[in-house]
């Protein structure tokens, strides 16, 4: 029989995905109040500089002295810090929950542990512990991003049931490129696109694809947009340089501001991945998606620069053309989208 404590946090999960593209930086989190078995009250932390998880859900609670007798269930430790709100801890603290039952803690250097001293210290009874692999799982994104200095970052690419990313085109703009996948497909990587914080192509992609990197078949804000120019002459009338989102390139050349677009100077044409990721960081971008092209999605697992991979295959053959990368991770997932199929894979690291 499943615990009760396993019921509660998982529908903490549940509530806290729902923050998913709007409250980055910050972690997911979700919070409900149970009183006798019964959830009296829940929330998430919605969006980037408003109401946490557990201010939310005990503002939900109809009778405030409930609350006196009532176990909060969280996903992640409780704030113990001043940052856009104030900490979750003296608010719990002030209105007298007795129990906390808690998933992980925070790997936020300025929390770590912190909020549960400081809740027991008041005589709080805390668990933690529960589920805590699926509460990691769910914000792996936010634990890289405390944890390393770099973003969390996502591979993802198409290919055929021959191996074959691409066909050979010209560098041009002349060739379009050849679709792999279905319209599913496709919607599936909107909606992506508005849960990550920016997408990342590589130039010979930005000429030849020309794409715009926004969410249009789902709802959502679009993420930023990331390519390196060294020598800084990509043509200006690539979608990339629109303003319908901010955009970051890479180049040699000293930094400058165009509308919407910043340009960032790195040191150097070749093995500048992880100066990339460390400006993305600064700018605090917690999860980066790399689309392509083939080269730098393998100097990204030439590196081990990768949390993730996302490959769809369509039922389609080119025969010849550009072979799409051979990655190898563990926890791989399968999924079908009518006639294609997206496999999942985690890095080992």
């Amino acid at each position: 029989m499943e615990h009760a404590h396993d019921i509660f946090i998982k529908r903490c999960f549940d509530l806290a995905a729902l923050g998913l593209g709007n409250v980055s930086p910050n972690p997911l989190v979700g919070a409900v109040l149970v009183k006798n078995g019964q959830i009296i009250g829940e929330g998430y932390h919605q969006k980037i500089g408003e109401a946490h998880a557990e201010v939310n859900a005990i503002a939900s609670v109809k009778q405030e002295s409930d609350l006196k007798d009532a176990t909060l269930y969280v996903n992640l430790e409780p704030c113990v810090h001043h940052g856009k709100t104030p900490p979750c801890t003296d608010l719990i603290i002030r209105k007298g929950i007795p129990r906390v039952v808690i998933s992980m803690t925070d790997p936020n250097p300025k929390v770590a542990g912190k909020g549960i001293e400081k809740l027991q210290a008041q005589g709080i009874e805390v668990t933690s512990g529960i589920l805590e692999n699926e509460a990691k799982h769910l914000n792996r994104r936010f634990i890289r991003y405390m944890t390393s200095d770099r973003p969390y970052v996502i591979l993802k690419w198409a290919k055929t049931e021959d191996g074959f990313m691409d066909v050979l085109r010209p560098i041009d703009r002349s060739g379009a490129p050849s679709w792999i996948t279905n319209t599913f497909c496709k919607q599936l990587v909107h909606k992506w696109r508005a849960e990550e914080d920016a997408f990342m192509v590589g130039k010979h992609t930005a000429i030849m694809d020309n794409p715009q990197l926004t969410v249009r078949e789902w709802t959502g804000r679009n993420p930023k947009r990331v390519s390196i120019d060294f020598d800084d002459n990509l043509p200006r009338d690539l979608e990339i340089f629109t303003d319908e989102s901010d955009n970051l390139i890479f180049t040699g050349n000293a930094p400058k501001v165009q509308n919407r677009t910043r340009f960032f100077q790195i040191s150097s044409r070749k093995n500048n991945l992880e100066e990339i990721l460390r400006h993305l960081h600064r700018e605090m971008v917690q999860s980066l998606v790399v689309e392509g092209g083939s080269e730098l999605l393998h100097n990204f697992i030439d590196k081990g620069l990768w949390d993730e991979a996302r490959v769809f295959t369509g039922n389609h053959y080119f025969r010849r053309g550009i072979k799409a990368p051979h990655i190898q991770g563990i926890n791989e997932s399968h999924q079908a989208f009518g006639n294609s199929r997206l496999k999942i894979v985690y890095n080992k690291i």
